[in-house]
């Protein structure tokens, strides 16, 4: 088969939609999974040879293929930015489908946040800083992003955090951050954080009940390190 071929003139049982229709998704390779994404190839390269550079250049781990920018996947002789929209959109309605369904009515542990925000966080290659409010019994009231990042830090203004928890009617929260390393242990910065907001919330008689950190699919926990 040569490299100019086209989908259409292999054999059916090489083709990796007509695979998928007739043995199900299952028994497709990544690099076929891919390759459907992609849809065509170059003139160079058909599909799926183009599905395999693009898996080598992050080392064959999908684990880095999701998480990587469209800027890097567009380095790829063949990966337009339409590609790379499309492999962005799949593995972002991946991540999606991994939230839970329901909203929790009430949270009482660490293991419950980390459990709601891990798949939310943990492709991500830059840090963000989340809010949880609650109310006096510990209804979740619902949670929003206040800042995004670089690669290893995020600035959070303390007052906006605690507009925003007024604003809701909110007398508990939680922040949640990640460290796209993947690394749960909390540094000198998220220490202070922690302090500053925990003496900044009870002036205005709001509690913060925890800050933790998300790190691949681990989590610290301040409340349950004794921290707080």
């Amino acid at each position: 088969m040569g490299k100019t071929s086209r989908i259409q003139d292999w054999a059916e049982n090489e083709r990796p939609r007509e695979r998928l229709l007739e043995k199900g998704v299952s028994s497709l390779t990544n690099t076929e999974l891919i390759a459907i994404l992609l849809r065509n190839g170059t003139h160079e390269k058909n599909v799926k040879e183009l599905a395999r550079d693009l898996l080598a250049e992050h080392n064959n781990q999908l684990y880095e293929l999701v998480r990587a920018s469209l800027e890097k996947m567009t380095r790829i002789k063949g990966i337009g930015k339409a590609k790379a929209a499309t492999l962005a959109a799949a593995f972002e309605l991946g991540r999606r489908a991994q939230l839970p369904v329901v909203r929790p009515a009430t949270i009482t542990s660490a293991q419950e946040v980390a459990a709601m925000m891990i798949p939310k966080l943990k492709d991500l290659t830059y840090e963000t800083c989340w809010v949880l409010f609650f109310d006096g019994g510990r209804r979740f009231l619902g949670k929003e992003q206040i800042s995004s990042g670089g690669l290893n830090a995020t600035l959070v203004d303390i007052r906006m955090v605690l507009k925003k928890a007024l604003d809701k009617l909110s007398c508990e929260l939680i922040i949640v951050h990640n460290h796209p390393s993947g690394n749960t242990k909390p540094g000198r910065q998220d220490r202070l954080l922690t302090k500053t907001l925990k003496e900044a919330a009870g002036i205005v008689d709001l509690y913060l009940i925890d800050h933790i950190v998300i790190g691949g699919n681990g989590y610290f926990s301040f409340a349950e390190e004794g921290l707080l």
